[in-house]
């Protein structure tokens, strides 16, 4: 069943868990959102997302939420139970074939999980060899999920006095984005690990929009990571300007050549 839901306010969204998605991974409470339509129809529920986003002025979705399963699908397909997550691969061969599929998501009873650098890494870790498949593996999706709510992966929101600003004068445009998402709620609100995860789901529309040579979808989900990283960076008590300038000061001094394209530094 895929359900329709409304956060006043916030967005209008499609799901087949309601308390994985809504609850667990954007953090309302079910009396803080509705349920607008619910079908076992996935295109008819995808359409009428798009058109109640629209209704109601929110953003619209670039892909409807049947092309984003059927993408996910086309990518690993993945046996999700209550307790596990189970890859078509075995161990040994398991790492390239997430690295492939950077950007893939799924929801499971503990929470939303998205394939990305870091939790590759996790995964590379705890991954076991199914007991009853050799050419198969799988992790424990409670643990994987304990591992995305680590206070020390995400940080804890930090209040507005605590912010460092960057010692040169703002942009304007990224005054505006702070502002934008200050009149929403974002940072009342949400919290790191939610913009970490949108980072990642704007991370896959990039990479989809390279593979296709989309310019317009490029520069839009482009955008949208800047958008993001934004907020993510006032969340955790620092002013984007303030992270891009100590990055450049930090590459600006190295020295390297180019290799197969890549920018290597020296030793």
């Amino acid at each position: 069943m895929y359900y329709l839901y409304h956060i006043p306010g916030k967005k209008i969204g499609v799901t087949c868990n309601l308390n994985s998605r809504v609850t667990l991974t954007q953090g309302y409470n079910p009396d803080e959102y509705e349920v607008l339509d619910q079908s076992d129809d996935i295109d008819y529920i995808s359409e009428k997302e798009i058109e109640l986003q629209k209704s109601y002025g929110y953003k619209v979705d670039r892909k409807k939420y049947n092309e984003l399963v059927k993408l996910n699908k086309l990518k690993m397909k993945i046996n999700v139970t209550e307790q596990t997550t189970t890859f078509p691969y075995p161990v040994k061969k398991l790492k390239g074939h997430l690295m492939e599929n950077i950007g893939m998501q799924w929801e499971t009873e503990h929470g939303l999980f998205v394939l990305n650098i870091d939790s590759i890494r996790w995964i590379e870790k705890n991954v076991k060899t199914s007991f009853y498949n050799d050419s198969r593996s799988f992790i424990y999706n409670k643990a994987f999920a304990e591992w995305f709510k680590a206070p020390e992966l995400w940080g804890d929101d930090v209040p507005e006095e605590k912010i460092v600003k960057c010692s040169k004068k703002p942009l304007k445009m990224f005054d505006n984005i702070r502002q934008w998402a200050q009149t929403r709620g974002l940072y009342d609100e949400g919290n790191s690990h939610t913009q970490y995860v949108k980072l990642q789901e704007e991370a896959g529309e990039l990479a989809k929009a390279l593979l296709e040579n989309d310019k317009a979808e490029v520069i839009d989900a482009i955008g949208d990571m800047v958008v993001v990283l934004t907020n993510l960076a006032h969340l955790q008590g620092v002013h984007i300007e303030t992270c891009i300038a100590e990055a450049y000061k930090v590459i600006s001094k190295r020295k390297g050549k180019m290799i197969n394209g890549t920018f290597v530094k020296d030793e």
